[in-house]
């Protein structure tokens, strides 16, 4: 059987105590996939590694907004287009657009916008992969084939938590939309084993675009469960996602059960 690891924002800002936005149990999380990766190197046929990457005014950090007493947002504060209508907080940047872009996201009724801390920005440490995946993607690499990183994130005007669409993709932006061809090579593979941060977001809003966009694909997924963790407080979010996923008959395993199907 061909198997591919999708191993989603594996990085130094989720994954390291230090992180702008660590993510509790990533550092176990990655020991255990680090493991898994390192032994069945002959059993892997690709690798791709998502990488969030954000510019610092970014729509979901403090320096894109100010309030009344023009201040920034604290990290974790939830925005609402009613807020901005209301002047509570007010765009640095594009209002038009970002209010538009609050009714949109709210309309889904997913998520509601949440500033961040400042993460994974450009060319920064934060952005970089986690420092003991990255040694296993090296000794994969070694047997002469290459991992494949994918960069998401990257415009300042959308969420972009899972990595195949922004949550509202900007139609002007072609990589806000939806990345079928990236589908389309993962659909080659007969198992696709899902791992990384946060369990919660972004691991969650790429299996449920998988659902949603590529059913057959979704099929051949496996959720490596301990090898991915929820930011603290908000798994809430994705436990709609993971249940219908079960009842997909979608697999869910350890990384000991995955290393045993290889």
């Amino acid at each position: 059987m061909k198997t591919a690891f999708l191993i989603i924002d594996a990085q130094y800002d989720f994954c390291n105590p230090n992180g702008a936005l660590f993510v509790p149990g990533a550092v176990e999380d990655m020991q255990r996939l680090s493991q898994l990766v390192s032994r069945n190197l002959d059993k892997i046929d690709a690798i791709y590694a998502t990488l969030d990457t954000h510019p610092v005014n970014d729509i979901s950090h403090p320096s894109f907004w100010a309030g009344a007493d023009g201040q920034p947002p604290a990290p974790f504060t939830m925005i609402t287009a009613a807020d901005v209508t209301a002047g509570r907080w007010r765009p640095l940047h594009e209002s038009e657009k970002v209010l538009q872009y609050l009714q949109q996201l709210e309309a889904q009724g997913e998520f509601t916008h949440l500033i961040w801390p400042e993460h994974c920005l450009h060319g920064s440490r934060g952005a970089a992969l986690d420092d003991t995946l990255l040694e296993a993607l090296r000794r994969f690499a070694h047997t002469g084939r290459e991992y494949r990183t994918v960069v998401k994130g990257t415009h300042p005007l959308t969420e972009h938590f899972g990595i195949f669409q922004a949550q509202v993709p900007v139609p002007d932006a072609l990589e806000t939309q939806l990345n079928t061809p990236l589908l389309q090579e993962l659909a080659q593979f007969d198992r696709v084993y899902l791992c990384g941060e946060a369990k919660s977001h972004c691991v969650a809003t790429s299996l449920k675009q998988v659902m949603t966009h590529a059913p057959a694909l979704a099929r051949k997924m496996v959720i490596v469960q301990d090898t991915m963790s929820d930011v603290t407080g908000l798994g809430h979010l994705g436990d709609p996602i993971y249940a219908e996923a079960r009842q997909r008959g979608i697999a869910f395993v350890t990384a000991a059960e995955a290393e045993a199907q290889l």
